[in-house]
């Protein structure tokens, strides 16, 4: 009886050593840095994942829960981020330029590896082409690719086509952003360069009309007489409104937010931003400089959203990535929390997407695992201003829906499931 009592008795606790130790679920990170700016977490957690959704956040997470484990000691954990400025509207289509050309780039290659989950096209389509757009970028990519349309039909194809203003038409592009709904966030005016209101006043009707926010590149009216930001924020664009390229500096092509000459920030920027103005970055090919962001900085104004305006010229001149320009924005002083703020949880909202850009327990999962590497960097714009910076971000993996996308240095074990 004793020998059949302790075997039985055995047997009982290997199933509730089994039980405890149950592969509850798909993926556990563990020993990172959490900082998710919605739920104010700053702190060292584990991160579980199951399902593509968020299972727990906690101090501790038995890595024997898992199938999978991530050690991300030394790292941080953040969500996805997300890059409202972007092209990718690549194709071979004749004089496109970033709709359906050349010139933009097919999200997967350049999203991934630098931590992004979700990119925004800003201005690619118009309505003549978004479903072009849905059936060759949207559908085929891993990445979460979003859009604004363009006010032009055409899209953004340069030239001719976006001074067209006979191809603005507020109603059609509504109903064609309506229509696609899940897939567009708003109406993009730019690369107008005569000097009056209509591409704006159509963007703004399109999106009052769809109830969407507008982004406008502010740029190449006449130099010698470019229109008014002060008009622009307080009498043209509604709050929740998006103002790219904060940091520009083109010589007379548009206003700047830094006096080219005294070189001080312009007070009524920032009461734009409390009336509800966004601020977003756009850094782009040459439409950021260290002469209007230091001064900004330094006056207590920072943007809203971080994103890159990636294209070909972009990504191999000074902006090159999204972790390139965090990693500047730490240079210049701004704290880490508030750099991954601004990278995430700031442009879900602007855009509307509350369900992305953070890590509540039961949110979808999509993750950036980033290392800070320590060292000597430098830092410059399009006119060859550098700075130097002791930190630079570097992703070590992505995760989107909850599946490993991209994993650096394999710091997941095992690295394939068999």
């Amino acid at each position: 009886m004793n020998i059949k009592f302790n075997v039985i008795t055995v047997f009982f606790l290997l199933c509730l050593v089994g039980f405890a130790f149950a592969q509850d679920y798909d993926l556990v990170i563990k020993n990172g840095h959490v900082i998710d700016p919605k739920s104010g977490i700053d702190a060292s957690r584990d991160v579980a994942i199951k399902d593509g959704k968020i299972a727990k956040i906690a101090a501790s997470i038995p890595g024997e829960s898992a199938r999978q484990v991530v050690n991300a000691e030394g790292m941080v954990v953040v969500p996805g981020l997300i890059d409202i400025h972007g092209h990718n509207f690549a194709g071979t289509r004749e004089n496109s330029y970033l709709s359906d050309g050349l010139t933009a780039v097919d999200p997967d290659g350049y999203t991934f590896r630098v931590g992004v989950t979700t990119i925004v096209d800003c201005g690619g389509p118009g309505w003549k082409n978004i479903h072009v757009f849905k059936n060759n970028i949207i559908d085929p990519s891993k990445t979460r690719v979003l859009a604004f349309m363009n006010i032009v039909g055409e899209g953004m194809r340069g030239g001719a086509w976006e001074q067209d203003t006979t191809d603005m038409n507020a109603e059609i592009t509504a109903q064609a952003a309506l229509k696609y709904k899940e897939h567009v966030v708003g109406f993009k005016v730019a690369h107008y360069s005569r000097r009056d209101w209509i591409p704006i006043d159509r963007a703004v009707e399109a999106g009052n009309i769809a109830d969407m926010p507008v982004i406008i590149d502010f740029g190449g009216s006449m130099a010698f007489a470019p229109l008014r930001l002060r008009e622009l924020f307080f009498e043209r664009l509604r709050p929740g409104d998006i103002y790219t390229h904060t940091f520009a500096e083109l010589g007379g092509a548009r206003e700047p937010i830094v006096d080219y000459e005294t070189r001080e920030f312009k007070p009524f920027i920032r009461e734009a931003q409390e009336r509800g103005i966004i601020f977003d970055v756009g850094y782009g090919g040459a439409s950021f400089d260290f002469r209007q962001a230091i001064p900004a900085l330094e006056a207590g104004f920072l943007p809203n959203t971080i994103s890159t305006d990636l294209h070909k010229g972009s990504m191999n001149a000074a902006m090159k990535d999204i972790l390139n320009i965090m990693s500047k924005f730490l240079a210049m002083g701004v704290d880490l929390p508030k750099v991954i703020e601004m990278s995430t949880w700031e442009p879900a909202k602007v855009i509307k997407r509350e369900m992305l850009g953070h890590l509540s327990e039961g949110g979808i999962a999509d993750v950036a695992i980033l290392g800070i590497r320590e060292g000597n960097f430098g830092f410059w714009d399009r006119n060859g201003y550098k700075i130097d910076g002791d930190r630079r971000f570097e992703c070590q993996m992505t995760i989107k829906d909850g599946k490993i996308v991209y994993d650096l240095n394999g710091i997941v074990d095992p690295i394939v499931l068999k």
